[in-house]
């Protein structure tokens, strides 16, 4: 097992961290912040085996069920380059407050 400061888990050493422990570029990621952009990126564009890719970001928008944030940075949370990105690059962009009916079991 690596030891936690082996690799900076957050933007450019998401992709690392991925081909590190599993070895093969996903087909799928999820994501909720800026510092999942390189993950995103490098899961869905220029896919050299021509496979379907899948990327969603989860936009934190619902701040009475859940903890709300975007393109102001708010503790350790922003959206803001990938709200950009998200139709340039056909990602799916999941809205907390309009399309999810629960956040957390009731």
């Amino acid at each position: 097992m690596a030891h936690p400061l082996d690799f900076f888990d957050d933007k450019a050493g998401k992709p690392v961290a991925i081909n590190k422990f599993i070895g093969r570029r996903p087909i799928a990621c999820f994501g909720n912040s800026d510092g999942d952009r390189e993950m995103l990126m490098w899961t869905t564009l220029g896919r050299p085996d021509g496979r379907a890719s899948l990327g969603v970001l989860v936009h934190h928008t619902d701040g009475e069920r859940e903890f709300a944030y975007d393109r102001q940075r708010v503790l350790s949370g922003q959206l803001d380059q990938g709200l950009d990105e998200a139709p340039r690059y056909g990602w799916v962009l999941a809205d907390m407050k309009q399309d999810w009916n629960r956040v957390f079991p009731g």
